[in-house]
């Protein structure tokens, strides 16, 4: 029974020299009294200072130059794409209401069908291209002022929006573009002002923000 204990105790030995030194053994009594909770000074079940596994921060593994968070010109892609599936969906439905309504004295049959088909994907079609324009004028003009100011904050937001809405109603004289400007400021604005609300009301929570 000695030669075994000395045995597995040389073995244990021989590991904890191959791995960074003997650990050192621990009692029932002493284990009994590590809190389950909170960090202790010194682990009993690792040979590793648990303080150093605490992150205050958290930490990512970027390439040299990238940012934490996706710019305008990364967020495009989504923002484009998800316009035009918006303005499918939004059309698809328009569609169908307005097919249900025009045809409503019409008995349902084939022609009424094809009738309401048409007018599903007339309206799709119409709202997708509608809000996808919108959306990439808006990345574009976000893109621009970004580069032009060297900086990304809600200036560039509100801007991008402004000047999307005179764009986009360009072609109804001056007083479109001036309807167009300001509808697209204050739906910018009002963007801007909900990515800041934490901030303006001083709570502490961080939120994501998308430009």
């Amino acid at each position: 029974m000695d030669n075994n204990s000395q045995g597995s105790g040389g073995i244990k030995a021989g590991l904890g020299g191959l791995f960074g030194g003997g650990a050192p053994e621990y009692s029932n009594t002493e284990l009994a009294g590590v809190p389950l909770t909170g960090m202790s000074p010194l682990s009993p079940y690792l040979n590793v200072d648990p303080r150093y596994l605490v992150q205050d921060t958290d930490e990512f593994i970027l390439p040299t130059g990238a940012n934490k968070t996706r710019g305008r010109f990364e967020l495009a892609f989504f923002t484009i794409g998800g316009s035009c599936m918006t303005g499918a969906a939004l059309g698809a439905v328009n569609g169908l209401r307005m097919g249900l309504k025009e045809t409503r004295d019409m008995a349902w049959s084939k022609p009424r069908n094809v009738q309401i088909l048409n007018m599903v994907t007339r309206q799709g079609a119409s709202w997708a291209n509608s809000l996808g324009s919108v959306a990439l004028l808006y990345s574009a003009f976000g893109v621009a002022i970004e580069k032009a100011r060297g900086a990304e904050d809600d200036v560039n937001t509100v801007a991008a929006g402004t000047l999307t809405g005179m764009l986009f109603k360009s072609g109804s004289g001056l007083k479109g573009v001036a309807r167009g400007g300001l509808a697209g400021l204050a739906l910018s604005g009002a963007y801007a002002l909900y990515n800041n609300w934490d901030h303006l009301t001083g709570s502490s929570s961080s939120s994501s923000r998308l430009y």
